[in-house]
């Protein structure tokens, strides 16, 4: 899962330093960046989905570290895709500004009638349309993607808590345990001296029974 983890970040970041050649590339050659940066995008999602697998055949202890790492993977993921379909939609927006320009600034004549028939308006507004139904489609996955990271967070600040408490508990109780062993102790000591006491009373109360009877 690390080897994974590590093609799919370097991924991540190929496609974020390319996002910057968008503004600056000219429009023959735009089109096949945005085809090549939503392939990339594409791919990141298919290893995610491998992740998400693999993230669950972890061991308990490194599973809730696993979950953190993929969630920002998706996130980001979800981040450079919502990016790539604002420029989409900006782009044609602005293509249509152009166009529709261009359109004011033509002067037709009487065999021009054939371009007012060939404009495809109907087709603009339905990319338009799609453009912005993914843009929001792209914003919403981003979202849910940040409220799973939120609540990854809280699942761990709950899990340390917990192991907070525990050790809490483990510190009493061993302070427990020394303040006993120490009362044994005390105790052990003075039943020792009670013994050799009585012992050396013992002795002498024989001695003396000896000596009056003889």
């Amino acid at each position: 899962m690390e080897t994974l983890y590590h093609q799919t970040n370097k991924q991540i970041q190929d496609v974020q330093s390319h996002m910057g050649s968008l503004e600056s590339a000219d429009r023959e050659s735009v089109h096949l960046l945005e085809n090549d940066l939503r392939v990339r995008i594409d791919n990141i999602f298919h290893q995610l989905g491998r992740l998400e697998t693999m993230k669950s055949r972890e061991p308990p202890l490194r599973r809730q570290n696993a979950k953190r790492l993929v969630d920002q993977l998706a996130y980001d993921a979800q981040h450079l895709k919502a990016v790539l379909g604002a420029f989409q939609d900006r782009r044609v927006r602005e293509t249509r500004e152009r166009e529709r320009e261009e359109l004011l600034s033509r002067t037709f004549t009487a065999n021009d009638e054939a371009a007012y028939t060939s404009i495809p308006m109907m087709d603009e507004t339905l990319q338009q349309n799609t453009a912005l139904h993914n843009t929001h489609k792209d914003i919403d996955d981003l979202l849910d993607s940040g409220g799973s990271i939120l609540g990854s967070l809280r699942d761990q600040r709950g899990t340390l808590k917990g192991t907070h408490k525990r050790l809490l508990d483990v510190a009493n109780m061993l302070g427990l345990s020394t303040t006993v062993m120490r009362a044994i102790e005390r105790r052990v000591t003075q039943d020792t001296c009670l013994m050799i006491g009585a012992m050396l009373l013992t002795c002498v109360f024989m001695v003396l029974v000896i000596w009056y009877l003889g």
